[in-house]
This record gives C-alpha cells, structure tokens and sequence, in this order.
C-alpha cells in the first residue's frame, strides 16, 4: 500500500529533490503517518456527512506543478 523506502527515494530524485537516503525511514515513516491520520479524517467526515462507513478512493489527482499554500511554506526561503 505504501511505498518503500527506496522507491520514495527514487521517486523524490526523479522528482528534482535532493533527497538523503539516511533520512528515507524517517520521510516515509511521517509520510505514512500523515496519510493515515488523513485518511482517518476523511472516513469521520464521509459518515458524518454523508452516512457512509466505508468510503473509497476513486482516483487520486496530483498537481505538482500547482503550488499549494503549504508548500509554499515550506519553499519559503530561511533566513
């Protein structure tokens, strides 16, 4: 279901990022936990709003050419 460490490795410098391969456990262990907790919230709201217990997936859309505002955040320049 999720993605090894080594494929997130080669999918982030497929990507352009510098990824460090000592920190792949630790990116994909809150990667992991992130989508978890997320998907928890999304099954909470679907029963609430919509009275389904289990809700499904139908596709995912990516847009990494589209800049969110949390990662412009997170692009944002330090100093």
């Amino acid at each position: 279901m999720y993605p090894s460490e080594q494929q997130f490795y080669n999918a982030m410098r497929r990507k352009g990022y510098d990824a460090d391969a000592v920190a792949m456990p630790y990116v994909v262990q809150i990667h992991n936990a992130v989508n978890e907790q997320t998907w928890k919230e999304v099954r909470q709201w679907e029963k609430e709003l919509h009275n389904v217990e289990n809700p499904r997936l139908v596709r995912f859309l990516g847009r990494p050419e589209q800049r969110s505002p949390s990662k412009s955040v997170v692009e944002r320049p330090h100093g």
